[in-house]
């Protein structure tokens, strides 16, 4: 098995909107929709590494939700439509901005923790001799 040294720096954007394994590109990144699985099947990397929070859903949420409701309340202020217009309209516009793009975003972001190594925070000053 080769070590994480011999392994080629993929993309982030290329493996993680795929949702590949950041490593090897070849594995999947995915066990369902949106739940990680444990460990790539073709590298072994673990992915306990990964921790993407709430940042998908932030993206999501600022790019394609808050716009997708700013066209369906000035669709319903300016035409006052119908509700099968909503339902036609509005409707499928929310779900294609907000559901569809969330397994690409975490993967990209599950991604980019790989290739820059990302980790969480930490403090190496001591604070007290300041």
């Amino acid at each position: 098995m080769p070590t994480q040294y011999q392994w080629p720096r993929l993309s982030p954007i290329a493996t993680g909107v795929r949702g590949r394994c950041p490593r090897c590109g070849e594995g999947h990144l995915f066990q369902g929709f949106l739940t990680l699985r444990e460990k790539c099947e073709v590298c072994d990397l673990d992915y306990s590494f990964a921790d993407p929070a709430d940042g998908p859903a932030f993206f999501i949420m600022m790019f394609g939700c808050i716009p997708s409701m700013v066209f369906a309340v000035w669709l319903q202020i300016t035409y006052e439509p119908p509700l099968w217009v909503h339902l036609f309209t509005s409707l499928p516009l929310l779900l294609l901005t907000c559901i569809l793009p969330l397994r690409p975003t975490k993967g990209w972001l599950v991604a980019s923790q790989y290739y820059h190594k990302a980790q969480e925070g930490t403090i190496d000053r001591d604070w007290r001799n300041t």
